[in-house]
């Protein structure tokens, strides 16, 4: 049984790596993360994981992780932006205000799938044009959902979260285990 990270995210790596988990293969899916019309955050983040663990090439015995992180204000989904003008707009938009941060975990074995979603609350203080085009400059923004990770400069901006860290940063770790753990797959192998 080999077992695939179905995602190119260093940060998914390494927050593996605090369950004692490595991977034997980072396989990212190449899946279209356009939302549907009309389609709300949640259902949004749980339907791309779970397209991402069912694109990702595996043998029947093979476990699959995928996670998709989706920043939410309100009804909107926000996603990677395409460029620093609309990471602009998402820090600007949530500027002082609360968001939601969703992460999706999917778990695949063969036809099994196995799902989780964890919802934090975030809250960013008010920002000023000098933060903003600062933190723009980093191009820590680029690939982020919502332009911002939270292990990153766009920490300073976050005074409040509720809910799981490592879910915002984009993999709960105590969700991912009770799936790898649901599944029969060891953790802390390392350690023991």
């Amino acid at each position: 049984m080999a077992f695939i990270l179905g995602s190119g995210s260093p940060r998914r790596l390494d927050l593996l790596a605090q369950l004692g988990v490595q991977p034997d293969a980072a396989r990212p899916p190449d899946i279209d993360e356009t939302p549907a019309r009309g389609e709300l955050p949640r259902p949004y983040c749980v339907r791309i994981a779970r397209e991402k663990a069912l694109a990702v090439e595996a043998g029947d015995d093979d476990l699959v992780l995928c996670a998709d992180t989706t920043v939410a204000l309100g009804q909107r989904i926000m996603g990677k932006p395409e460029d620093a003008g609309e990471a602009a707009q998402f820090l600007y938009a949530l500027s002082g205000r609360r968001h939601r941060v969703i992460t999706a975990v999917a778990l695949r074995r063969g036809a099994r799938l196995w799902q989780r979603d964890v919802v934090s609350n975030v809250k960013f203080k008010r920002l000023s044009d000098a933060e903003v085009n600062a933190y723009l400059a980093t191009g820590d923004w680029q690939g982020k959902a919502g332009a911002y990770a939270i292990q990153g400069p766009a920490g300073a901006f976050v005074p409040w979260i509720s809910g799981s860290f490592t879910g915002i940063v984009g993999l709960p770790l105590a969700e991912t285990a009770g799936l790898l753990q649901a599944a029969g797959y060891p953790l802390y192998r390392e350690a023991s």
